[in-house]
């Protein structure tokens, strides 16, 4: 693999892609540093170092997202997460809007659409996140239950003083959306997969020498063979799939031969991804959000906030198991279509073996996903429960490094970024990095 390594960077062309990446990287992570006009950053560092020490609290998916940007209140403080939220609401909406399910069909110039739709709702709810933030941050509720002072984080609470800080975070998102595509496309790899790789990477040293600090050497050594076994284990599901066979009948148009082919279709054991462990934390996530922004002290404020704050709960586990399994369905039923599958495969002659083309097949089809979806859900729910664990094991952070929405990404993007890589070293002649 090292030598793979040295090869690629031998490459003039592939060098030249490896360092524009790199070098967008950095750029990205500095930004990640560089606080946002009108905030007492001092107040700020001291409210971050307590929150370390008692949980991420009610923003940790969206600070996991930015690379601990948010608490930070920096320049890129949303980080990648509005691109993430509008890219899954077009999505959502391809379904039911049948304009957009038109433009999807259309190929490039419709895909092309889609993604300017994509931009345009990233800046809107760019601003409205950065809106709720920074109100957050004025009135205190950032740091909840946080020992420190937070009436210092905004000293000016002005119109003026809060515009500015909503239009700079917004405007670091949109600088985000420019450095993914600028990846995408002189780059290695997905931009914006790229940018969330490196966010949520950036938190694994300060997490693991957290660990190290306040539990010892021997905890520290347990985490590391876990979080191996673990990356083993996300690997081994990453890469596991079921290949249905599809066989393509001979056509005779004029006097050539078309067809006669053999192929299959591949369907992922977790073909939803991570898309249903966000939905699950922004889900769990909306009533806390309601209880801090209202400031009520009324009954059901008060049991929401001691069962569905606090991720060592029983019920808020339960909860969140409950729903990743439920949304890994509902993703999968919105983002493959046995039906359209199955139409598309009877109109260019292709069949699967033993199986009559048309709705035979589509209910075949239907079948083999919803077995395959039953152990991929499970194996979500059990990833995303390791924080939960570790945190009644071992006290640790609710940003434990090794599970949950972590290691799926950082695993995910690396396979990717790695088979991009081994592709256009093949296209030269040279040895992958997977002999």
């Amino acid at each position: 693999m090292l030598t793979a390594f040295a090869r690629a960077f031998k490459t003039p062309d592939l060098r030249k892609k490896l360092l524009f990446t790199l070098g967008i990287v950095v750029v990205f992570r500095m930004g990640a540093h560089i606080p946002v006009p009108g905030v007492n950053f001092t107040a700020v560092q001291a409210c971050v170092n307590a929150s370390q020490k008692s949980g991420a609290g009610l923003l940790g998916l969206v600070n996991l997202f930015s690379g601990g940007a948010l608490l930070q209140i920096t320049i890129f403080a949303l980080g990648i997460m509005p691109y993430i939220t509008s890219s899954i609401i077009l999505q959502l909406l391809t379904v039911v809007i049948p304009r957009l399910d038109a433009l999807k069909k259309e190929g490039q110039a419709g895909q092309t659409k889609i993604t300017q739709y994509t931009r345009y709702l990233t800046i809107a709810l760019a601003i409205l996140q950065a809106t709720g933030i920074v109100a957050t941050a004025s009135s205190g509720a950032l740091f909840s239950g946080v020992q420190c002072d937070t009436s210092s984080i905004v000293p000016n609470q002005g119109i003026f003083s809060i515009a500015v800080m909503v239009i700079t975070m917004s405007a670091g998102t949109v600088v985000i959306m420019w450095l993914g595509e600028l990846i995408t496309d002189r780059g290695i790899g997905n931009g914006m997969s790229i940018l969330i790789f490196t966010s949520v990477s950036a938190q694994f040293p300060s997490s693991l020498w957290g660990i190290k600090t306040t539990k010892g050497w021997a905890t520290f050594a347990f985490v590391i063979v876990m979080g191996l076994a673990m990356v083993a284990l996300v690997v081994f599901v990453e890469q596991a799939q079921r290949r249905i066979p599809v066989q393509y009948a001979k056509r005779m148009i004029g006097r050539r031969a078309y067809g006669g082919t053999s192929t299959y279709i591949p369907l992922k054991v977790n073909q939803a991804g991570v898309i249903p462990v966000i939905f699950a934390s922004s889900l769990l996530y909306i009533p806390g959000l309601i209880v801090t922004l209202s400031g009520s002290t009324a009954p059901w404020a008060v049991w929401i906030t001691t069962n569905l704050t606090k991720s060592d709960k029983p019920l808020y586990a339960l909860l969140y198991f409950v729903l990743i399994v439920f949304f890994a369905f509902f993703y999968v039923a919105i983002s493959f279509n046995p039906e359209e599958v199955a139409d598309n495969m009877k109109k260019y002659g292709g069949f699967i073996p033993g199986i009559r083309a048309g709705r035979p097949t589509a209910e075949y089809l239907n079948y083999v996903l919803t077995r395959i979806t039953w152990p991929g859900s499970l194996y979500l729910g059990l990833i995303a429960m390791v924080p939960l664990v570790a945190l009644g094991l071992f006290g640790a952070s609710q940003n434990f490094p090794f599970g949950g929405t972590s290691i799926l990404i950082v695993v995910g993007v690396g396979l990717e970024t790695v088979k991009q890589i081994e592709s256009q070293l093949q296209q030269r002649n040279y040895e992958g990095f997977l002999r």
